[in-house]
């Protein structure tokens, strides 16, 4: 019996020892994705204006990165606020810890050189080498053109200090060692010409993440096959919202052309819209419609065409139930 207590001890330490040696790799030698790219981005007014453009409209760096004023539909940008960081993303929302957007004004990135940047944004790897936490959609990021990414380098560089000290992220329990193995390398691509329509409205579709908010996610990772077919939870202070169905599918967008697809976006350009104020258990929505809906129609028709190549799936998915119902459950 002594002998059978000796070696079940040797075993759990050596399990133990094991067990240790991968979190402490995990831990100092990951993420290993190569260091920052020796770069330095000409500012040039077409990449500032290249850059303007997909930051705002179709990558939507800025959505993310200003505080948006969610007492109003679609949570619109707070004046004052942008690039500057400080959306909070934390377990309330379902998120594996509390992450908050940084500081992309030259507040903050005056610190950085390019090549950091450039690493930040297609690897998920920050100037000190810490992994990002995916919520930036640096998976979709690293298979930009690089010319897109030195626009958006470029326009940030423009952009006007925001004064804002960002908390540090922090995520919970084992996620803390887990985030280290997510950054990989960048495998940049080339932007297919906007001619091709399909192709290029593919490129948009992967810049703009569309597939992380409209496929369902459980158990921490993506379900396999349900691209594009919505149905993903996020749970806001008036109730949980689901992202719809983008298939080519009778639930999804089987009945809408070209046409009511893009003017699903319009509606909400220009001076013309005003966001409406929203009362306690009224419907909201993560959905950056003001940013999106400043994409060209020809960008949008793209889109569209490329959406109606991806595999038609069935999912009828109900798009929110509120606080008060949820409560009665």
């Amino acid at each position: 019996m002594k002998k059978f207590f000796k070696w079940t001890g040797i075993i759990i330490g050596l399990v133990l020892v094991v067990i240790l040696g991968i979190v402490a790799y995990v831990k100092l030698a990951l993420p290993n994705v190569g260091d920052a790219p020796q770069l330095k981005v000409e500012v040039t007014p077409e990449r500032v204006q290249r850059g303007e453009y997909l930051a705002n409209s179709v990558a939507v760096c800025i959505d993310c990165h200003s505080k948006r004023d969610w007492t109003q539909f679609s949570g619109p940008l707070l004046p004052g606020t942008i690039g500057g960081g400080g959306e909070v993303f934390d377990e309330k929302l379902g998120f594996p810890g509390t992450f908050y957007s940084k500081n992309i004004t030259p507040y903050r990135l005056k610190h950085w050189s390019d090549g950091e940047i450039f690493r930040a944004i297609t690897t998920g790897v920050n100037k000190e080498g810490r992994a990002i936490f995916p919520v930036m959609p640096y998976h979709n990021y690293g298979k930009m053109d690089k010319e897109d990414i030195y626009s958006i380098i470029a326009y940030l560089r423009t952009l006007p200090e925001v004064k804002n000290d960002v908390p540090e992220s922090q995520a919970a329990g084992v996620f803390n060692v887990i985030l280290n193995t997510i950054p990989h390398p960048a495998a940049l691509t080339t932007r297919p010409a906007p001619s091709d329509t399909i192709k290029y409205g593919g490129y948009l579709v992967q810049m703009a993440a569309c597939a992380d908010c409209h496929t369902p996610f459980e158990k921490g990772q993506f379900v396999e096959g349900m691209e594009y077919a919505g149905g993903r939870e996020f749970n806001l202070p008036m109730g949980t919202i689901r992202t719809p169905n983008l298939t080519p599918h009778a639930t999804g967008l089987a009945a809408w052309d070209q046409a009511t697809f893009i003017s699903r976006f319009k509606m909400y350009a220009g001076a013309n819209y005003h966001s409406p104020k929203l009362g306690e258990g009224d419907f909201n929505t993560i959905m950056p419609w003001m940013m999106y809906s400043r994409m060209t129609e020809s960008d949008l028709a793209s889109i569209y065409a490329y959406l109606r190549t991806v595999k038609p799936i069935e999912n009828k998915v109900e798009k929110f139930t509120p606080k008060q119902q949820l409560a009665s459950r």
